[in-house]
């Protein structure tokens, strides 16, 4: 037995030492997610983490296109995100638009395309998302179909639009197929929450989109190989390469989320207590460093990568090694983890009984 501790403390040892030099970028230094001189766009980018995004591309000198439904927002995040372009050609835009709706998607296709020489754009961000947390007894049917509606098919429109636009674009002028694999590729990336990827007492009418925007990655991920691989068959033509990414934030301190408590039930509040709030910037920043070393599959705090972890399934992997041991070892703390959470929902309805049922702000 003692010989058998030993070893396994070893190949502990062995793995957080392996996971740190990972996290720290030690075994991948290429950048798979260049943005300097590209256009990027992003929905849902008038606050919260969609500005952030804007402002840190721009740092890095993209041309940003942000999309949302409030004009005076947008000037606002605008000129904001503007400040902080890093050379005189960087050019901005903004477009409103209702991305709940197909054709919307579309117009903004469309018009970046315009505005961007005639050429699609290289980064289509579906960042735009709400949540209206409650009990699904008490939700209307307005409000469940209102949150399918913004958090997955406004993002399931926008990757047919861009997509549609990305396969039917001219092909590459001077480029051959045997220089393809470095042309610098396409990228759709979503922002789903870590609240899709576990189930969550009070988030039932806004979880489940989430969710299912999860597994839209996931097909997608796996559809766009037939359009990489068919680009060096003899009829193909010279295209770039399209990557899907996803990325699931936790609790941000946006306007979006003071909205949040609003509607939030109180066991709700308890269920969350101590989970990490992080800033639109910080939220930003790990999202694009990890896109940058080339990841699918993004969560944005350590709580969220373990909920990541636990849910891997079919998901492609960032890293075959550290993804494959931390789903082990999260696999066995959920086993306490979540009698835990059962446990507090199920005594906060014993203490305070079935009639309180509303939100704490509505107290």
């Amino acid at each position: 037995m003692a010989v058998g501790f030993f070893w396994a403390s070893v190949l502990l040892s062995v793995f957080f030492v392996v996971l740190a030099l990972d996290i720290m970028g030690l075994f991948n230094r290429k950048n798979y997610f260049q943005v300097d001189g590209k256009t990027v766009v992003i929905t849902g980018g008038s606050q919260g983490m969609g500005r952030g995004l804007g402002k840190l591309l721009a740092q890095k000198g993209a041309n940003v296109v942000i999309v949302a439904r409030n004009k005076a927002k947008l000037e606002s995040a605008l000129e904001y995100i503007s400040g902080a372009a890093v050379k005189s050609t960087q050019r901005f835009h903004f477009i409103s638009a209702d991305v709940t709706k197909a054709e919307e998607n579309d117009r903004i296709i469309c018009e970046v395309t315009e505005w961007n020489h005639g050429q699609a754009p290289d980064i289509v961000w579906a960042n735009a998302g709400m949540a209206t947390p409650s009990f699904l007894i008490d939700t209307s049917v307005d409000v469940l179909r209102q949150q399918m509606d913004i958090n997955y098919f406004a993002a399931a429109f926008l990757a047919q639009s861009t997509l549609k636009a990305w396969i039917n674009s001219p092909a590459l002028k001077d480029v051959d197929k045997k220089s393809l694999s470095s042309v610098p590729a396409r990228h759709f990336i979503m922002t789903s929450s870590s609240a899709g990827l576990v189930g969550v007492a009070g988030y039932s009418p806004y979880s489940p989109a989430k969710a299912a925007l999860r597994n839209l990655s996931d097909a997608l991920h796996e559809e766009v190989q037939f359009y990489n691989g068919a680009r060096y068959h003899v009829s193909g033509a010279a295209a770039p390469e399209i990557k899907i990414h996803l990325v699931c934030p936790g609790t941000i301190s946006t306007p979006g989320h003071v909205e949040e408590n609003k509607t939030k039930h109180p066991v709700t509040v308890v269920l969350e207590e101590g989970d990490p709030v992080q800033t639109e910037d910080e939220v930003a920043a790990v999202a694009v460093k990890e896109l940058e070393r080339g990841y699918y599959f993004i969560a944005t705090n350590f709580l969220g990568k373990a909920m990541r972890a636990s849910a891997l399934s079919g998901s492609p992997r960032n890293n075959w090694f550290i993804d494959t041991v931390f789903s082990w070892v999260t696999s066995l703390v959920w086993l306490f983890v979540q009698p835990d959470m059962d446990g507090k929902a199920w005594k906060y309805g014993k203490t305070h009984g079935l009639g309180n049922t509303k939100s704490q702000a509505a107290q």
